[in-house]
């Protein structure tokens, strides 16, 4: 094996090692994104059931401020009331069926 060779080849495994060094590296940073990436799913699924909990809670709110005893909401109050027990009467029948 001549000098050049020798040089060739010892170029070759440093080369080689520093390719190994970065492949662990992107191994070490993909686990972390992967990590990372699981906390933001579950942060949006919490955000998720925060929006769901708020849209029910301003829903509710709704429904309190249109049952207000004002007289010109009364109709309001009147037509939601209808439109709630016509609601929940048809869910009442889906179940007996």
């Amino acid at each position: 094996m001549t000098e050049e060779d020798k040089k060739l080849i010892s170029s070759f495994e440093g080369k080689l090692k520093h390719l190994m060094y970065l492949h662990d590296k992107l191994k070490e940073e993909n686990a972390h994104l992967k990590q990372l990436l699981l906390q933001k799913d579950e942060e949006i699924r919490q955000l998720e059931l925060s929006r769901k909990l708020l849209e029910v809670q301003y829903t509710d709110l709704k429904t309190a401020r249109t049952i207000s005893l004002y007289d010109k909401d009364i109709k309001d109050a009147k037509q939601r009331l209808t439109s709630l027990v016509r609601e929940v009467d048809r869910c009442i029948a889906l179940l007996n069926e």
